[in-house]
């Protein structure tokens, strides 16, 4: 009996028929576990991938309202449309986002914060755990408002030094200096020159005084001229510049009308009828011992002429002011007269690229107001110059003021040209 027993013992041992689902019955439940945690986990992966482009969706829309708008008034509804449009599987059990300012790199309220989850049962998980799944997101989103830079001594070259100051020079221009040159020294100010202003910013680097440090921006790409893409006035009526008008001797008076002159020397006292004056070739002098006055002019410079404004000190006075946008209405500028507007010279944009010939030389009896406008032109501001002017601006290609001349524009900031701004800056950083 017991060897028959031995024997059947032996005959099962060596049988190894239906081991394969003994194996696979014992192993089920972890299949079938593994299954069902797998398909919660993609389920779990999609649902945190869509919750997570919709707050980071929610976050940049919010922030670039900000900074389109310029105020924090509707970023929290522009951020939540944001969230809400992007959802879809989730659309119907995420939360409301909470969306709302938080501090980045040492600012303060400079970026928008959106969090966010999504909760819902599943199959196999909530089998387990008894409980919903719950998946939290968060995107943080930082921007820097767009600048707006404003001046009224700007130096148009894109390379090289563009505006230097030197000497004993004083420049009081508290509507800023502007320089497009992206070089290094794109502003030079000598140590012993005094600059008072509010703002300096160029494409490249400058080298100031300590003093000015503290109102120096510099790498800003995005700085335009509002005037390139103005085309030259003119006024093709032939005129000539003699002093025949009445009076003899001394008391000679000219009295002259707009129109194109191949030069305009002063050689009288002078008055200029408003309007548009064309220097084509020659030379704008009004620098002689004779008082000039103009009220409503602009001088328009071509084919390379030269400018020569101020006097020499000794007791004249040149009193100058530009057209005004009504002045343009009727004739054929009208249509821009707004940009036109306070221009006193405008020098064409062909005339003769680098030309160093502009000089500004004022005295203590001048006004001059308005806008010289020299893109092709180099201006040098000696030191015989003394002029203080209720609102004058300079745009040139380089601007030189040198020795001890005095400079002061009086030019409100907000009355100074734009010179653009730097861009704004959006950007997800968690």
């Amino acid at each position: 009996m017991v060897q028959k027993f031995i024997a059947l013992a032996k005959k099962l041992s060596r049988d190894v028929r239906g081991n394969a689902l003994v194996i696979v019955g014992l192993g089920m439940p972890a299949l079938i576990g593994a299954t069902g945690y797998g398909v919660d986990t993609a389920q779990w992966y999609m649902w945190k991938r869509e919750l997570q482009h919709s707050v980071d969706q929610a976050a940049l829309g919010g922030a670039f309202d900000i900074v389109k708008s310029g105020n924090y008034d509707t970023y929290e509804l522009r951020a939540e449309q944001e969230f809400n449009a992007n959802l879809g599987k989730t659309v119907d059990f995420a939360t409301t986002p909470t969306i709302r300012l938080a501090d980045y790199a040492g600012g303060t309220d400079n970026s928008v914060l959106v969090t966010a989850s999504a909760t819902k049962r599943l199959p196999f998980s909530s089998f387990l755990t008894g409980n919903a799944a719950t998946i939290r997101v968060s995107a943080q989103a930082s921007f820097t408002e767009a600048a707006s830079y404003m001046a009224c001594l700007i130096s148009l070259a894109k390379t090289g030094t563009g505006t230097d100051i030197g000497g004993s020079s004083v420049v009081k221009a508290k509507c800023g200096l502007a320089a497009f040159s992206c070089d290094d020294d794109a502003i030079e100010i000598d140590g012993s020159a005094t600059v008072e202003t509010d703002s300096i910013v160029a494409c490249g680097t400058v080298s100031v005084p300590a003093a000015n440090d503290d109102v120096v921006t510099e790498g800003v790409k995005s700085l335009s001229d509002i005037y390139e893409g103005l085309a030259t006035p003119d006024n093709p009526t032939p005129r000539d510049d003699s002093c025949k008008s009445f009076g003899k001797g001394k008391n000679t008076i000219a009295t002259l009308q707009p129109g194109t002159y191949s030069s305009l020397v002063v050689k009288c006292t002078t008055v200029l009828e408003p309007g548009i004056y064309v220097i084509d070739g020659g030379t704008l002098d009004l620098s002689a011992n004779y008082n000039v006055t103009g009220n409503g002019v602009m001088f328009v410079l071509k084919n390379g002429a030269l400018m020569k404004m101020g006097g020499s000190g000794n007791g004249n006075s040149i009193n100058l002011n530009p057209m005004e946008a009504a002045d343009f209405v009727g004739g054929p500028y009208e249509g821009k007269a707004d940009l036109y507007s306070g221009i006193l010279v405008f020098e064409d944009k062909d005339s003769n690229p680098g030309n160093p010939g502009h000089m500004f030389n004022g005295n203590s009896n001048s006004l001059i107001e308005g806008t010289m406008y020299l893109p092709a032109g180099e201006i040098t501001v000696n030191g015989t110059a003394n002029v203080t002017s209720q609102c004058l601006m300079i745009s040139a290609y380089r601007i030189h003021i040198s020795g001890g001349a005095e400079l002061e524009t009086l030019c409100p900031v907000d009355d100074s040209m734009s010179v653009g701004g730097g861009l704004a800056d959006v950007r997800l950083i968690a």
